[in-house]
């Protein structure tokens, strides 16, 4: 009985160094899961079956091909990521690139626009808010466009919203 003990204490930490590996190519760090699936190969090599999901896996991190740094130089370019990165669902990273294309151009509408959908889909309400008076302010089309975009439709009846776009 005592002899199982340790294999199933062997077997917990063979799963918990496979699970961080997987986390980290879950999250899209190829290399750092590859370092990891190359430790947890030679550390728990008695485990077959994990073994050679790792092998697998190792063998994607090392096919896939590393992505290459963006040069971003003009206003066009920070736009175009930025809105990349929304439909990627990185709004975080797409605010970092607006205000930065706001550097460019401090009159654009669209950019205001596009910082309140980023804002709005992390739960940002206020920012969202501010970022859609901002909008306005620059082009009263982006009203039209905020009371049919569906990514606004959980502020459609929200009495600021209302407001700002004079729909009370």
């Amino acid at each position: 009985m005592t002899e199982q003990k340790p294999k199933k204490d062997d077997y917990q930490k063979a799963l918990a160094a496979y699970g961080l590996a997987m986390k980290e190519f879950h999250k899209g760090d190829l290399e750092k899961a590859a370092e990891s699936l190359t430790a947890f190969i030679e550390t728990y090599p008695d485990d077959r079956e994990l073994i050679d999901r790792a092998r697998m896996y190792l063998e994607i991190c090392k096919k896939k091909p590393k992505k290459e740094p963006v040069h971003l130089k003009s206003f066009e370019d920070y736009h175009q990521y930025a809105v990349y990165k929304i439909n990627s669902g990185d709004n975080e990273g797409a605010l970092k690139l607006l205000e930065k294309a706001l550097e460019f151009k401090t009159e654009e509408g669209r950019i205001y626009y596009l910082m309140a959908d980023a804002c709005v889909r992390m739960g940002k309400i206020d920012d969202c808010l501010e970022y859609l008076k901002k909008a306005f302010q620059k082009d009263k089309f982006f009203v039209i466009l905020a009371q049919n975009e569906i990514d606004f439709e959980p502020l459609w009846e929200d009495r600021k919203f209302k407001l700002i776009t004079r729909l009370v």
